[in-house]
């Protein structure tokens, strides 16, 4: 559904995206992630025909965006990161009139536009002015948008931008309501987010490609670290934690309490946490934290900038399994 081969973009002396290649089938739904300023946005209004490239080839729905762009259009339906859309006019009224601009057949249009509206939950606010609803509300009433003329593709950049909590749960509850009739591609830098409803992600860092993963093969990799909290000299413990057979390394932080955390890789998902008690106790310092850990896309994510950036490649923290 989508091919990205070789692009990039120039403004001016910045390369905002540098040679990228990935395709997307039908189907799926990516997550595309990075840190602000990464790429993402760029490479979203590329494919949408918003913005020219510099360089390279990018289909949509087998249409190319520099050349066949009105084709593109109409098979996207593209959710910005702030929606534009008109205060003055009620819900069920701007929908109409979108789905005019997006040449609906009129026979199909009120079915059309009543499917909207249930699929992103906002028949109760049909008759609201959109200057009186929330920001949680015009955000699904952009989602209804991208949805009127029944694209087979929707792009959506950084769709929970701005939300409160019970906000993005519904937004994301929407959007993974639409993923079995659509291809979906969005772009956020919230990992937990994206991790609760793609399938795969794809990383981009100062414009390129660092990473590309379904989710279920990153779940596969059980490698798990000992988290643990210590009180003593930081040099001697990180020695004597190095010591232990199956460990692989240890990393050490500082806190503002005299206490330092320590994170302990292993090898061959070995447990360590009993040999960590005994070496503890034996150097007679003081312990009060000690638990396992599994590795999650947070980690990978982080691990990945930081390698890209020359930083050393161990994940700064874990999250629980």
């Amino acid at each position: 559904m989508i091919q990205v081969e070789h692009l990039r973009k120039n403004y001016g002396q910045v390369m905002a995206v540098d040679d990228i290649s990935f395709q997307i089938d039908k189907g799926e739904i990516v997550g595309f992630l990075g840190l602000n300023g990464a790429g993402k946005t760029t490479t979203l209004r590329i494919l949408t025909s918003y913005l020219p490239a510099t360089s390279g080839i990018a289909r949509v729905a087998g249409f190319d965006v520099m050349t066949q762009s009105m084709e593109v259009r109409r098979h996207i339906g593209f959710l910005p990161e702030s929606v534009p859309l008109y205060s003055e006019m009620r819900v069920e009224e701007y929908l109409t009139y979108r789905a005019k601009l997006k040449e609906v057949d009129r026979a199909v249009r009120p079915q059309r536009i009543e499917e909207a509206m249930e699929r992103c939950r906002v028949q109760q606010v049909r008759r609201r002015l959109i200057g009186t609803l929330s920001k949680g509300y015009r955000q699904r009433v952009g989602l209804a948008d991208t949805l009127i003329h029944d694209p087979p593709i929707l792009i959506l950049d950084e769709p929970t931008a701005g939300l409160d909590p019970l906000q993005i749960n519904e937004t994301l509850d929407s959007i993974h309501d639409l993923a079995e009739q659509h291809t979906i591609i969005l772009s956020n830098h919230i990992l937990a987010e994206v991790e609760k409803i793609c399938d795969r992600i794809i990383v981009i860092h100062k414009g390129r490609i660092g990473m590309d993963s379904k989710l279920s093969e990153l779940a596969k990799d059980e490698q798990t670290f000992v988290l643990a909290e210590i009180r003593g000299p930081i040099d001697a413990v990180t020695a004597a934690l190095k010591a232990i057979d199956g460990v692989q390394s240890v990393n050490s932080k500082s806190t503002a309490d005299g206490w330092f955390s320590v994170e302990v890789r292993t090898r061959q998902k070995r447990d360590v946490r009993e040999p960590i008690f005994q070496a503890v106790a034996k150097g007679g310092w003081a312990l009060r934290r000690l638990e396992t850990r599994k590795r999650g896309i947070d980690d990978y994510f982080m691990s990945l900038v930081r390698s890209a950036d020359g930083e050393p490649a161990e994940p700064p923290a874990v999250r629980a399994g």
